[in-house]
């Protein structure tokens, strides 16, 4: 009787042992009992009715990265290409993720390629090459839409490559060469107006320094030259001041103006201007002309000496004794003669005045 009781203990024991059921964190166990859903058991010890109770399926509930394959698709302009996308999802209601749908990862995968053929279709190579946002945001909107009643929710879908045929990839690298020869050739060309314009400027402003610079010579010299003037200005006015304080005889004055005119004359013209003043005062005493024609010292002079003088030869005998009326003659005879003679000495000058 024991060893039956013992037995029967022994075989509640593996029973319970084989119905204890423990589920990690982040999962979800779906159980059927009797081929009918059950429960659904999340993290922790559970224990199950033996013979009737089966966990048929385990849902992970972290998040999934699907990398599907490359997808061949065409644009609207008839280019075919294959686009590598990336799936990011998580499983929301593990029962729907069980029952909804048989094998749910491969209806996401070709959800994926559909919705991918039909956005592209609709979409040219340069709007596919630049609009991989705009790829990427329709592609998860539309996942995510048809992907609830699986009990799978899209997070984020990715465009990893777009691989266009080789023949375009040539086309794309001649265009891509072009357009940066076409960017070098205006840099170019701008740093070359840019330097121009710098060069410009540059010698403009030199332009205008060296004008101001002249400018400021000009002025210093102009003001140097009107000071010299003026002191010279100055210094004659004070003489003439002091001449003027010295009451000088009119003598003396007639003495300067003939040392002047001596000054005047010493060189080799051959035409001489005497003021009218010192003609009058000349005229007045015609017999001081010798004197101002042997201050002159000009080269007609040595002419003048080279023609024969006229002689007037005394021929009164010795042993007769002149008279008082004879002398007076023959001395204002000899006047007469010195006055032709300067007179024409100085007709043979030619003097302005």
């Amino acid at each position: 009787m024991l060893i039956v009781l013992g037995i029967i203990v022994v075989i509640v024991l593996v029973l319970i042992c084989m119905s204890l059921r423990i589920v990690p964190q982040t999962q979800i166990s779906i159980v059927e009992r009797l081929g009918k859903f059950h429960a659904e058991w999340g993290a922790g010890v559970h224990l199950k009715a033996p013979l009737i109770d089966a966990v048929v399926n385990r849902v992970s509930l972290k998040e999934q990265v699907l990398d599907f394959p490359p997808q061949g698709v065409i644009t609207k302009d008839n280019v075919a290409m294959h686009i590598d996308s990336v799936v990011y999802m998580k499983v929301t209601d593990a029962k729907l993720f069980t029952y909804g749908v048989e094998n749910p990862l491969a209806g996401v995968e070709n959800l994926c390629a559909t919705t991918l053929r039909n956005i592209i279709g609709t979409m040219d190579l340069d709007t596919t090459l630049s609009g991989r946002d705009q790829i990427n945001s329709q592609l998860e909107a539309e996942l995510d839409a048809a992907t609830d009643k699986w009990g799978i929710k899209i997070n984020r879908v990715e465009v990893k490559t777009i691989q266009p045929p080789q023949d375009i990839l040539d086309v794309m690298s001649k265009q891509m060469r072009a357009e940066r020869e076409r960017r070098q050739t205006v840099l170019e060309a701008e740093a070359h107006k840019e330097g121009a314009v710098k060069r410009a400027e540059g010698d403009k402003a030199a332009k205008v320094l060296a004008a101001e610079a002249e400018r400021d010579a000009q002025i210093a010299l102009a003001e140097g030259k009107a000071r010299s003037i003026e002191l010279v200005y100055e210094a004659e006015a004070q003489g003439l001041e002091r001449l003027n304080q010295a009451q000088p005889s009119n003598q003396i004055l007639r003495m300067k103006s003939i040392e002047a005119m001596k000054d005047i004359a010493n060189g080799n013209s051959t035409k001489v201007f005497i003021p009218s003043s010192i003609m009058d005062s000349v005229g007045d005493n015609i017999g001081n002309m010798s004197i101002m024609a042997e201050a002159f010292d000009l080269k007609n002079q040595q002419e003048i000496n080279r023609k024969p003088k006229k002689v007037n030869l005394d021929v009164t005998a010795p042993h007769v004794k002149p008279t008082n009326s004879e002398v007076s003659k023959e001395v204002s005879k000899k006047q007469v003669l010195q006055k032709e003679e300067i007179k024409e000495n100085f007709d043979n000058m030619d003097f302005k005045y």
